[in-house]
């Protein structure tokens, strides 16, 4: 018999067999070794094609994947909600869709966007007329005696009341929403005003049977005015716009350089405090001040609760939030006025336990414990609120872009 025939190829014999990487050993290799990678589907298959469709503006305008994640933040999108998309977090769901965007035109520069417009001159006037007035109320109030001093107190309320009115109205410089309504919140701010400057002295002649006329306009009369923290929170309105302005311009800048919304939160956080910790070292060092001029008790406690709990409404209206602000301002307003209330019904026959909680209060620590407890109990829920809510990137998306 005939041996069979051994080819001349190379790779044939029985040594070992050298294949190509490809796949066989001609190079070309068979589409079952060839390793499978799944095209994308596109169409109605694609569930991100959709979201993009829903969000055509909102991706035509960012200028980074963070102000799209944001803006789905905004819009109600979770991690919950990016995990039906097929993928782990939302800011995973904004780089595909900040990179499948088509856009118009180039992206300005990070620092262009994160920029904000300079303070104009009607804003820095409104920071600055609350304190003015105030100081020129109280200094007519030190130069008048008799039925006069009681106009110059009227038209100076009055006065101070506008200029905090058309401050809250129009806003702080650089804020985002600057059309966000306030149902409440002057209101209350004005009532917080006024008992700040009447409040203490009415509840302290009130524990003791008083008062037995209006308020003289001094500290030593039978119903004293406080005019120093009073002109104290004055002054700060300037200080507090610029610090609010300051915030959104550091959180806006932060917004673009952050790699992630959980980074971004992290780095707003210790930006707020601090903004909180410079306007109570600036308000505790204008009290001292007006202290020491007006001689009277600077009532540091009742006026520093009383600042933290207006800036940190502030900067919260100032970033769309106006629900909470008037809450927590409407709720320490009651709390102080059921604390008057409650010891002029405890002369009511029957009613005397009605005034024991506030005479107890107020033989310990003295009348302006009861704004300073009111005021710190609703700063303290505010600034639990404000860490969580002014931590989002949806909260310092500019108002055009937001829901």
């Amino acid at each position: 018999m005939t041996p069979p025939r051994r080819h001349d190829h190379p790779s044939a014999g029985p040594g070992p067999r050298h294949e190509h990487p490809e796949g066989g050993p001609d190079g070309t290799g068979t589409v079952l070794d060839r390793p499978r990678t799944p095209a994308p589907r596109r169409g109605a298959a694609d569930p991100v094609k959709v979201l993009l469709h829903h969000h055509r503006d909102l991706c035509e305008r960012a200028v980074d994947p963070l102000e799209i994640a944001a803006g789905l933040e905004a819009h109600g999108v979770t991690d919950r909600t990016a995990a039906r998309f097929r993928h782990r977090d939302v800011f995973s769901l904004a780089e595909e869709m900040y990179a499948r965007a088509r856009r118009d035109a180039d992206p300005p520069a990070p620092c262009e966007s994160a920029a904000a417009p300079r303070p104009s001159a009607r804003a820095v006037v409104l920071g600055l007329l609350p304190g003015l007035l105030c100081a020129a109320a109280v200094a007519g109030l030190r130069l008048t005696e008799g039925r006069t001093r009681l106009l110059v107190a009227a038209a100076g309320t009055l006065a101070v009341a506008l200029a905090v009115r058309a401050l809250l109205r129009h806003g702080a410089p650089g804020q985002s929403h600057a059309g966000a309504r306030t149902p409440g919140t002057r209101a209350w701010t004005c009532w917080l005003l006024a008992y700040a400057a009447l409040g203490d002295g009415l509840l302290g002649v009130a524990v003791h049977g008083g008062p037995d006329g209006p308020p003289d306009g001094t500290a030593s009369g039978a119903w004293p005015l406080a005019a120093a923290p009073v002109l104290a929170l004055a002054l700060a309105c300037a200080p507090a716009a610029w610090l609010t302005r300051r915030f959104t311009v550091r959180a806006r800048h932060r917004l673009t350089a952050s790699r992630g919304l959980e980074e971004f939160g992290a780095s707003v956080r210790p930006l707020l405090l601090g903004v909180l910790g410079a306007f109570l070292g600036a308000l505790a060092a204008l009290l001292a001040v007006c202290g020491a001029v007006l001689h009277e008790p600077a009532a540091h406690a009742q006026a520093l609760t009383l600042g933290a709990l207006l800036l940190l409404a502030r900067l919260l209206r100032t970033h769309g939030s106006t629900r909470a602000p008037a809450a927590a301002l409407g709720a320490a307003a009651w709390a102080e006025a059921i604390a008057q209330a409650s010891v002029f019904t405890a002369r009511l026959p029957g009613c005397d336990p009605l005034g024991v909680p506030v005479d107890v209060l107020v033989g310990t620590w003295g009348p302006g414990s009861v704004p300073a407890l009111a005021c710190a109990a609703a700063a303290l829920a505010l600034l639990v609120h404000a860490t969580r809510t002014l931590s989002r990137a949806s909260a310092h998306v500019p108002a055009e872009e937001g829901p």
